[in-house]
């Protein structure tokens, strides 16, 4: 990629930051809409949850394909190509006649996505070549998943109540266009120096891994388990399958070489967790906001702004300190202010009372607001810029399967947990258990990054990288070090 001027480069991270704000407020309007999709399409608990983690399962699968593809053939192209299907796929969303429909066309959605932010992050990777210009730069590609989160709830409220649950779908089209249409003219093609062969059958392998798990994890409270057996079987066999067989591909789709580095390792721990968190919480506010306490969509939405405007107002902060002091400060800070407020759930049934409710949403806020740049800026620093895509690939897979899983077991533990009841009489009481594992959640994110973000941490990550390294650099490396 040539060198940029400085403000074409801030237009190029606006661009990038374009298909962030659909693909994240997709996620944040659903969310408000899916009891007037319950009430319209008939839908029970596991119907609403495929319509979320049909999505995000087939973005996880495909992410690390998307970006070693844009590694190998082009990141603007493939990036375009992702805006195209992204926008024909919510344009099909919002024409769905029934729910299968629907998730359906969630999945064609799924598929431009996965051509989207691992790409655009890989394209800030090479843009932003001065470590303290890149945090801040990824600080600000936070700062949109909190716009997403206040506009989010509020655009969707007002559509749903105004046009209903289908117009939220419409909201991708202007901007996906306007983010094509700048796309063609302003940023600059790139690609990975030496082009990264296809590797099918690890992609199979993924899928089979990711589809079968969540299938079995949706699905647990309404199916016996000894029909769940076999995905749990077929699940680990894949498991297995893949760790056996990447590290023997010269070019596998995942080098499990990255995970010698332990801040890579911690920041995709981090990653599923935290958006393990995220999916479970929003998960849980929407249905007891609007079927529980009986708000509209758009008063739902107004009660997730204490927690999106702290995510919004956190996120360029956390860029800052992760720019300037490391990541540990910003993990710290996000594991503790995730943990207090998934405990006032859990131990203080914060929802039963308007000022718990209120700090609950305020500390996850800021805790989700601080946790995004320092995953970010770890996966892909001390990585070789040939293989960004491919990190960054692996960095936004551990956010999508987190978001996944937390949807799949916070959902099927709620469903289980309400059983015949009404949602009104057993919801505080049903959801208890998952509020115990968003604390769990939080903890994981405090642990892993106080441990993975020292001295000792570091150092693994130089020794990964230059193994990572082409023969040619490590010579280099290896001269200048004799020298």
């Amino acid at each position: 990629m040539p060198e940029l001027s400085p403000r074409r480069r801030v237009l190029v991270l606006a661009i990038c930051c374009m298909s962030l704000l659909i693909v994240s407020l997709d996620n944040t309007v659903l969310n408000v809409a899916l009891p007037a999709m319950q009430q319209d399409l008939h839908a029970s608990t596991s119907g609403l949850q495929w319509t979320i983690d049909a999505y995000t399962l087939v973005l996880a699968s495909l992410l690390m394909l998307a970006g070693s593809t844009a590694d190998r053939i082009g990141r603007k192209r493939v990036f375009m190509a992702g805006l195209v299907v992204f926008t024909l796929g919510s344009v099909l969303c919002s024409l769905a006649p029934d729910l299968d429909a629907l998730i359906a066309f969630r999945m064609v959605q799924a598929v431009g996505g996965s051509m989207l932010n691992p790409v655009a992050m890989s394209i800030i990777t090479n843009t932003f070549t001065d470590p303290r210009e890149r945090a801040r730069a990824i600080g600000a590609w936070g700062a949109v998943v909190g716009i997403s989160m206040a506009a989010g709830p509020l655009v969707g409220g007002l559509l749903v109540e105004s046009v209903g649950w289908r117009s939220i779908f419409w909201i991708n089209l202007p901007v996906g266009l306007a983010a094509l249409l700048l796309t063609l003219r302003f940023v600059p093609e790139s690609r990975a120096p030496r082009a990264r062969r296809p590797d099918p059958v690890g992609q199979v392998l993924v899928i089979t891994l990711f589809g079968s798990l969540t299938y079995a994890i949706i699905e647990a409270p309404s199916t016996p388990l000894a029909s769940l057996a076999p995905l749990l079987v077929l699940a680990l066999a894949a498991l297995a399958a893949l760790l056996r067989y990447e590290p023997r591909r010269a070019e596998p789709l995942i080098d499990l070489r990255f995970f010698r580095s332990a801040p890579f390792s911690g920041a995709t721990a981090i990653a599923v967790s935290a958006f393990a968190a995220l999916g479970g919480f929003l998960f849980l506010s929407t249905l007891y906001l609007q079927n529980v306490r009986g708000l509209t969509a758009l008063e739902a939405g107004l009660w997730m702004l204490p927690m999106a405007v702290p995510t919004f107002l956190c996120a360029p902060l956390s860029g800052r300190l992760v720019g300037t002091r490391g990541p540990r400060l910003s993990l710290v800070i996000a594991g503790l202010a995730m943990t207090a407020s998934a405990v006032l759930f859990a131990a203080f049934e914060a929802e039963t009372s308007n000022v718990t409710l209120f700090l609950g949403y305020v500390l996850f806020g800021v805790g989700f607001g601080f946790v995004n740049a320092p995953i970010t800026n770890t996966a892909v620093s001390g990585m070789p810029r040939a293989q960004a895509g491919v990190a960054a690939a692996v960095a936004s897979t551990s956010r999508q399967l987190g978001q996944t899983l937390g949807v799949a077991v916070v959902g099927a533990v709620l469903a289980s947990g309400v059983g015949a009841s009404s949602y009104r009489e057993a919801f505080v009481s049903a959801a208890r258990p998952g509020w115990w594992i968003l604390v769990a959640c939080g903890l994981a994110v405090l642990a892993l990054g106080a441990v993975t973000s020292g001295r000792w941490a570091r150092a693994t990550a130089e020794r990964t990288a230059a193994r990572l390294a082409s023969p040619e650099v490590r010579d280099v490396a290896v001269a200048a070090e004799r020298a």
